[in-house]
């Protein structure tokens, strides 16, 4: 019988509806996702657990996805970050790129296609 590991995935996304659809896909994928509506909030959040990846919403009330990931490689966490946004052009995606995004997603694509993203990137060794 093999044992399966648990992958924790913060979201980050102000969309509440989103966060909830996000929840229940994860959940039923097997994975254990904790909603943020905020950048500020998830940075508040000392108790949380060790997340194997980060899915960000490029924007956001105040702090944006992008400035939360280099606020995070500054401080010296690496964590596998997918971006998601529903507002996509060459520039942001180039921006998400640049700040060293595993993955990048329109809030429009295959919910299957964020599911492998975040398997994927859950291998990694956690970071935060």
């Amino acid at each position: 019988m093999s044992k399966t590991t648990l992958i924790y995935v913060a979201v980050v996304d102000d969309d509440e509806h989103l966060c909830r659809s996000l929840g229940r896909l994860l959940r039923a994928g097997g994975i254990q996702p904790i909603t943020y509506a905020s950048a500020e909030a998830f940075l508040a959040d000392t108790k949380h657990p060790q997340f194997d990846c980060l899915l960000l919403d490029i924007q956001l009330d105040g702090m944006s996805g992008i400035e939360l990931a280099r606020r995070l490689t500054a401080e010296g966490c690496h964590p596998p970050i997918i971006f998601i946004t529903a507002h996509d052009n060459p520039d942001i995606r180039a921006e998400a790129e640049a700040a060293g995004c595993t993955a990048y997603f329109r809030k429009s694509d295959s919910g299957a296609e964020v599911l492998d993203a975040i398997r994927r990137a859950g291998g990694l060794n956690r970071t935060i």
